[in-house]
């Protein structure tokens, strides 16, 4: 007989699930932008120092990822510690839900004080340049920021309570074995 979950467990199981659907997304938006999508494999001018990641996040890579964080080196300090030589990403697969979806159109609402909405937009510099302005783009040519924040918070109190972030960076200060050392797997 097969023993239940435990919340943690269930949590990082419904984590796959939600980053599997925002991949699915991500690509319908990257499909339809492609003719103003710079971003290639080794472009990681997105990928800067000091993201921070929920646990839940953070435990993913951990899980997937434990040699490379036992016996490699994240890159110096001023881009992703993920990063290697090239600029490819070491966790690609197990890459938080932010790195999912760099370099889209983003669009965010925003209520003041008096309940009047503002919708924001940005994308990254590099895929700025286009005949459609930012600005033109319908709502379902942009990611929607807000709803997909809000189930990895929830899946982050599913999986340990307080919504603490850790940098991506301090994933490298797990303790290592005896006799282990530090090189790129």
């Amino acid at each position: 007989m097969r023993s239940k979950p435990t919340r943690p467990e269930w949590a990082l199981s419904e984590l796959e699930r939600l980053h599997e659907t925002v991949d699915r997304r991500a690509t319908v938006l990257e499909r339809r932008h492609s003719a103003r999508l710079e971003c290639t494999r080794g472009c990681s001018q997105c990928c800067v120092d000091e993201l921070t990641v929920f646990d839940v996040e953070a435990e993913r890579i951990r899980r997937d990822h434990r040699r490379l964080l036992l016996e490699g080196d994240p890159r110096p300090e001023g881009g992703c510690a993920f990063l290697n030589e090239d600029g490819a990403c070491r966790v690609y697969e197990s890459r938080p839900y932010v790195c999912r979806t760099q370099g889209l159109p983003l669009r965010w609402l925003e209520t003041d004080v008096e309940g009047q909405r503002t919708e924001y937009r940005d994308i990254c510099p590099l895929n700025e340049r286009s005949e459609d302005p930012l600005e033109t783009l319908g709502a379902e040519d942009c990611w929607t920021i807000g709803p997909t924040e809000s189930s990895l918070a929830q899946l982050q109190l599913e999986f340990g309570g307080a919504h603490r972030r850790i940098r991506l960076r301090d994933l490298f200060s797990v303790p290592r074995e005896p006799g282990s050392r530090r090189s790129d797997p």
